[in-house]
């Protein structure tokens, strides 16, 4: 067994050096190049959308979606305040607004809340929602760790008063429903723009780099215009839009390329490990598995343990760092945004299991190469660990 057991980890066990060798041979290592084009087509293929623009990450994604969406300085953006800060910083790129729902027990926006948010806080006149004289225009939707979001209830919420939805599935590459209204459809094609990241940690990872999609291929097409800033006329370097540096290298694509080819086995390995961790925590009078959302099969990115405050009074801080004591990496799930320096003078609303479990989650090793006799161990550390906090 590794003296240390990583929280997540790459796995690069395919053509990735086959893949980036042939551009690196070819001397198409920039923006340009054929892998560029085969990643943005075999991603299209396996999301089963029209087109995908690659780009440089899963922020520039969000932004690129919201500069689609047509959000503009002033306007009003729907959020959550437990996720990546990432996922809110592109609303202040575009000098918006954001205003903080909270979560549901899935970790991801309360549907719920975000109806009663637009119904009771909101003005609506039949075109345009208002909150506080500022036009409501988008709602971005985080599927955490994996884990979808209740998009049938959100988008119901987004048609009813003309919302543009974009869906953060920088964790959630190949989540999909298995039943109900939007069965069969992967996270990221069900609003109106999906965002990927591929980040290192990420189920597949090009080192950096993102990928966004939209429900017409003019969007996704105008995206990757602004996305290699903006040329209309690449010959004489003539522009007509303000357009940004966010296109995805070639060296990154073929990674991606050879990355995508095992997308299907690094899922199952993530279900399985699930699996046996579910199997040996669920006595454990400590901490409990976090579930992911019935009627959808999850690519299960993150695994989640809810410490039993009843029994455990230590921070979740001083936890995870006895716990890399014992050559566990483990982390806490985030601070919440509207907790953060630049968030604070922002609106939330109804803030009440955000901050419940932002004071309870810490999230366990779960890469794809994570071996069972490992888990194990992780398994007897922290039940021996809770054990000796709760004796305390």
């Amino acid at each position: 067994m590794n003296s240390f057991i990583p929280l997540s980890i790459p796995n690069f066990e395919g053509n990735e050096r086959k893949y980036v060798y042939d551009a690196v041979d070819k001397g198409w290592v920039s923006t340009g190049g054929s892998y560029v084009s085969k990643f943005e087509k075999n991603l299209a293929s396996y999301l089963n959308v029209e087109d995908v623009a690659v780009c440089q990450s899963g922020t520039s994604a969000i932004h690129l979606s919201l500069i689609e969406a047509g959000v503009i300085p002033g306007d009003t953006v729907l959020v959550s305040p437990l996720t990546f800060i990432a996922a809110v910083n592109p609303v202040k790129y575009q000098h918006a607004f954001p205003v903080f729902i909270d979560c549901d027990d899935s970790f991801c926006l309360d549907p719920i809340k975000l109806r009663k948010f637009c119904e009771e806080e909101c003005d609506w006149d039949g075109k345009v929602l208002h909150y506080q004289k500022s036009a409501v225009k988008a709602i971005i939707v985080v599927h955490i760790f994996g884990n979808m979001a209740d998009m049938e209830s959100i988008m119901d919420t987004a048609v009813r008063f003309n919302l543009k939805v974009i869906e953060d599935a920088t964790e959630a590459l190949g989540t999909f429903y298995t039943e109900g209204k939007y069965k069969g459809k992967f996270a990221g094609t069900i609003g109106n723009f999906g965002a990927f990241s591929f980040n290192g940690n990420k189920i597949i990872t090009t080192g950096g780099g993102g990928a966004v999609t939209s429900l017409t291929s003019s969007s996704v097409a105008h995206m990757r215009f602004l996305s290699t800033q903006a040329k209309t006329d690449p010959v004489n370097y003539t522009h007509d839009e303000v357009g940004y540096n966010y296109r995805m290298t070639n060296l990154q694509a073929a990674l991606g390329v050879a990355q995508l080819e095992n997308l299907p086995e690094f899922i199952r390995r993530k279900q399985f490990n699930y699996d046996k961790y579910a199997s040996l925590l669920a006595n454990s009078n400590y901490c409990q598995l976090m579930p992911f959302r019935s009627g959808t099969c999850s690519n299960k990115w993150f695994y989640s343990l809810l410490i039993n405050r009843s029994k455990i009074k230590t921070p979740i801080s001083k936890i995870i760092e006895q716990l890399k004591t014992s050559g566990i990496e483990t982390r806490a799930i985030w601070g919440l945004i509207n907790e953060q320096k630049p968030y604070q003078n922002e609106k939330t609303y109804l803030l009440e299991k955000a901050p419940y479990y932002a004071s309870r989650i810490i999230n366990i090793p779960c890469s794809t190469q994570i071996t069972f006799e490992e888990i194990e161990y992780v398994v007897s550390s922290i039940e021996k660990l809770l054990g000796d906090f709760a004796d305390e």
